[in-house]
């Protein structure tokens, strides 16, 4: 009898708990959208902060609650900006254009003379804070890492000459190494284009000679063999615009500091067929003299040593006897990370 009486004590007492958590979870129930989880699931999980919001999670909620944009995730791309979209149920607005993180410095230790030994923190905001950093080049890269550690996706590194550089085939133009630059100098460029200027001093003449053998002069080279009028000149820098049909190639070559960075090594050459009649006028547009070389009336030839693969005599040539003829080129450390890249893919 006494085992009876505690078995329905135990039970009521079970019973009348059990009863207020239900209500009690029925009256505090906060209502969670399915829709979240499926977001944060496509999204990269990278918590990098590019999109605004305080990780993928806050993201997501943000998504789904109406105040961030499809394209708010710059990591994920193109994919994750239709993947968000059907799960949201509304069209995909991909418009945004990929980017890539640009370093505008390459005067490493072969190129830049140094004023002083920096043994401080290895921090760049901390070696700026000390003197403007151990350059004498106002404006130069200090190599001490910041970027490096600010990147979420491990697509900066310092090479051995102290740059820092950034692996296109990593950067997903989070801008996370932009604000982390105390000197400014890595800006956002569009992946399509492969051409940036690598410098950002805006002193001028032999005063950059003297101290980077790299460093932007302002001598305006660059902007007069843009015939798209696609360079101008500002505070002594030239600015690329890169919203104009240009590839920049021209201005690679005539640069005589050698301060523009061409993330291609190799490109396609000109080849002229048979349909030249001799007119000359691909002559005139090139920009390397000798290049391009004939006899008037008679089919021309190219010089496939001299020729920069610019392009500029394709639309010239009435007869459309012009084509570039090979594919783009990269160094061998390039290719090798390539076909690692392309082997773990797969």
């Amino acid at each position: 009898m006494e085992i009876l009486l505690s078995v329905i004590i135990v039970g009521s007492v079970g019973l009348f708990f059990g009863l207020g958590l239900g209500i009690a979870s029925k009256k505090l129930h906060v209502f969670v959208d399915p829709r979240i989880s499926k977001l944060q699931d496509i999204l990269p999980g990278a918590n990098c902060g590019a999109c605004g919001y305080p990780g993928c999670a806050g993201f997501a909620k943000a998504l789904v609650e109406g105040k961030a944009k499809t394209t708010g995730c710059i990591p994920g791309g193109s994919k994750t900006v239709h993947e968000i979209a059907d799960i949201l149920g509304i069209n995909a607005d991909d418009s945004n254009e990929p980017k890539i993180a640009a370093i505008h410095c390459k005067g490493g230790k072969k190129e830049a003379l140094e004023r002083a030994r920096y043994d401080g923190i290895e921090d760049c905001h901390a070696a700026t804070l000390v003197g403007n950093g151990s350059k004498v080049c106002p404006d130069g890269c200090l190599g001490l890492g910041s970027c490096v550690r600010a990147c979420p996706f491990g697509a900066i590194h310092v090479n051995e000459n102290g740059v820092a550089v950034v692996n296109p085939d990593k950067c997903t133009g989070c801008e996370k190494c932009v604000a982390s630059c105390p000197r400014k100098i890595i800006s956002m460029i569009p992946k399509v284009h492969k051409i940036f200027l690598a410098c950002a001093n805006h002193e001028r003449g032999g005063k950059v000679k003297k101290y980077c053998s790299v460093g932007c002069t302002a001598c305006t080279l660059c902007v007069k063999a843009t015939p798209s009028r696609a360079i101008s000149m500002q505070n002594n820098l030239p600015v690329l615009d890169y919203t104009k049909e240009e590839n920049f190639i021209p201005a690679v070559n005539k640069c005589p500091s050698n301060c523009f960075t061409d993330l291609v090594k190799v490109r396609p050459k000109a080849n002229i067929d048979t349909k030249c009649d001799g007119c000359g006028v691909c002559v005139d547009a090139c920009p390397v003299k000798g290049a391009i070389q004939g006899e008037p009336g008679k089919r021309h030839v190219v010089n496939k040593e001299k020729c920069i693969g610019c392009g500029l005599c394709l639309n010239k040539c009435h007869a459309h006897a012009i084509a570039l003829w090979g594919g783009l080129g990269y160094d061998s450390g390039d290719k090798s990370r390539r076909q690692r890249s392309s082997s773990i893919n797969a």
